[in-house]
């Protein structure tokens, strides 16, 4: 009884982590309105180490179309910089040596649609994972050589599971796609 709870709680956690790197994914989505997350994880040669930008500065939005960078150390100011030109975020940082800030244009109704399209994608992508993840549940049952009535429950339970994840996936889009579409 013990072993099909654990496979059970490891596909639960699974899917979950799915979900979990499904909205992750979806915040570095350019949506037109200034968000950290957009610039967080560009990494900046810090004296010959790539770092995260959120590991050599503090990173504000103080409105809704503008983020704020301020480097810990002024001397990196360059470096960020460069990062953010780098990255090809589809802005271009502004440096006036002390801070920079990254003016985020407006989308256009065409970029907007091509975001809501790649959302979809993401959301596809992550059911395709959650799919896997309920095979290999299945598999996993299978070998434990259940009785034939208690793997049909098991395999029931992990449908659950499946439906409950991808209706969530599904859930998480529709939310996204409403904020892409908003102006």
């Amino acid at each position: 009884m013990e072993e099909e709870n654990i496979i059970l709680l490891d596909c639960e956690e699974r899917m979950e982590k799915s979900i979990q790197s499904y909205r992750e994914t979806l915040l570095k989505l350019k949506t037109g309105r200034a968000s950290a997350n957009l610039v967080r994880d560009v990494e900046v040669d810090y004296w010959g180490a790539m770092t995260p930008l959120y590991q050599v500065a503090s990173i504000s939005v103080p409105e809704s179309s503008q983020i704020l960078i301020k480097p810990f150390d002024k001397n990196q100011l360059k470096e960020i910089e460069k990062a953010l030109i780098n990255a090809d975020l589809g802005f271009t940082p502004i440096n006036d040596g002390q801070i920079i800030r990254c003016n985020i244009p407006q989308l256009t109704g065409e970029t907007r649609q091509k975001m809501v399209k790649e959302c979809y994608k993401m959301a596809e992508d992550a059911k395709v994972a959650i799919r896997n993840i309920r095979r290999d549940a299945i598999q996993e049952l299978k070998k434990e050589k259940y009785p034939e009535d208690m793997e049909k429950n098991l395999e029931e339970e992990v449908q659950k599971l499946t439906d409950k994840s991808t209706k969530k996936i599904d859930e998480i889009a529709k939310e996204k796609e409403k904020e892409l579409t908003t102006v």
